[in-house]
């Protein structure tokens, strides 16, 4: 099973982090399925029966990245779908459902995801996204092995915190095992 369709099961919030890094990667190659093979994925292939998977799962992604035109940045249609669905939740358990270990969740992560806001280009985007592009960049740093301050790594941990239990929520959501009325 290819590591997108387990995270996609396993944890909602793994995917769509992971999907960001595979878009970019995808961009880093210019969209050319031929270059991302062979200096990126097959390097990395233990199992070089799995390469044929790899190459339909790219080319798909590769075609629909161009249909979408999203090929210098953006996000697929279904990781913004995904987003849409954590964000109705994330209003859900804020306000119908009241589930005060969330909002204890979200309130501390308040401060860190208006800060972030403050210090990056993503103003526009809603504390949810801001979240998971947070812990993208986290990503990204320790990449580029660049030094996350304390305070930074408990800004990030906090994110993670908020994006860990809606996961789990979506999640029982997804099972039919998420019960709003009872909660």
């Amino acid at each position: 099973m290819l590591p997108a369709h387990r995270k996609l099961q396993e944890n909602i919030a793994e995917y769509v982090i992971y999907m960001f890094q595979i878009e970019d990667i995808v961009r880093a190659f210019d969209l050319n399925i031929d270059r991302l093979m062979q200096e990126f994925v097959e390097p990395q292939l233990n199992d070089t029966a799995l390469i044929e998977e790899y190459r339909k799962w790219y080319e798909e992604l590769i075609k629909d990245m161009k249909v979408q035109r999203i090929e210098k940045s953006g996000h697929l249609h279904e990781l913004r779908e995904i987003l849409v669905e954590l964000s109705y939740l994330h209003n859900v358990m804020m306000n119908r459902a009241g589930d005060k270990r969330y909002k204890q969740i979200y309130e501390q992560a308040l401060p860190s995801l208006n800060d972030l806001r403050e210090r990056s280009n993503l103003k526009e985007k809603n504390d949810l996204e801001l979240a998971f592009h947070g812990l993208y960049m986290k990503l990204l740093m320790r990449l580029q092995r660049r030094e996350i301050s304390e305070a930074t790594e408990k800004a990030f941990e906090s994110m993670s915190a908020m994006l860990g239990y809606l996961a789990g929520a979506y999640k029982k959501m997804k099972n039919g095992d998420l019960d709003f009325l009872n909660n």
